[in-house]
């Protein structure tokens, strides 16, 4: 796994406050083909929600068989590529975590999104739990001979009516796990506002993820996000909304012009 390792480190190098890594999140081999070739991307992340959608389940629903399954295919591309992958891994699937993260290593990636809030009940893991469980897919991924493994631990304390402080309790604590950044979610209503971002970003000296609304004039820009200093911006399966929004246009345009 020493090769496995050293593109870990890369990856893991990618994440610069201020010079933040962006990631267009993929799903599927056709939407990985289309983005791994391009020259500005640097890696390949996956998207757990757009997988879902692709393999007809919802994202609730999406078991560690099917993400996987889609992983795999995605690594050979990334591998092809030469590009590093992260994979987004939900809650790590409850007590299957470990042989989650073995499994991701084994297809060829260096990085997960674990989130906090427990995929079987819908309710956040307590803070100790979550940081046991950063920690243990670190472990893991030791033994596994790629110590260099990033985590981008996602906090939902926002999401679930918490307060900022809880968000950056939790953020500093999975840090303080071995998390390389914390990926905060507001949910699709609420977000997570400006000054939120700027807090949450002083607070973990640049260790932050944010997601880049592609549809909106309302959310942060690309220079804004980078003039707050965050290490990693990534758009969710927000492609996959958009590249079904375009194939519904046009083939309406198809059965419109034969009609």
């Amino acid at each position: 796994m020493a090769d496995l390792n050293q593109t870990a480190a890369a990856f893991k190098a990618l994440h610069v406050p201020g010079q933040p890594l962006i990631l267009a999140n993929v799903y599927d081999i056709l939407s990985a083909e289309a983005v791994a070739p391009l020259p500005s991307c640097k890696a390949l992340a996956t998207a757990s929600y757009a997988i879902a959608k692709a393999a007809g389940t919802t994202d609730s629903k999406l078991t560690l068989e099917a993400n996987l399954e889609a992983v795999r295919k995605i690594a050979k591309v990334a591998q092809k590529h030469n590009k590093p992958l992260t994979v987004d891994l939900q809650d790590g699937y409850g007590d299957r975590l470990e042989e989650a993260v073995r499994a991701v290593i084994e297809a060829g990636g260096v990085g997960v999104n674990i989130e906090d809030v427990d995929k079987e009940t819908g309710g956040q893991y307590s803070q100790d739990d979550a940081v046991a469980r950063v920690g243990k897919v670190l472990e893991v991924a030791k033994a596994a001979g790629v110590p260099e493994f990033v985590v981008n631990a996602r906090c939902d304390s926002l999401m679930k009516g918490g307060t900022l402080e809880d968000t950056i309790s939790r953020g500093h604590a999975y840090l303080e796990a071995g998390a390389t950044t914390i990926f905060v979610m507001g949910g699709p209503q609420r977000g997570v506002r400006t000054q939120e971002v700027e807090k949450l970003n002083e607070a973990f000296q640049g260790r932050l993820n944010v997601v880049y609304i592609m549809t909106s004039a309302d959310g942060l820009r690309m220079k804004e996000l980078k003039e707050i200093g965050v290490a990693r911006i990534s758009v969710g399966p927000q492609l996959m909304m958009v590249a079904m929004g375009s194939l519904a246009e046009m083939a309406n345009g198809i059965f419109e012009e034969g009609a």
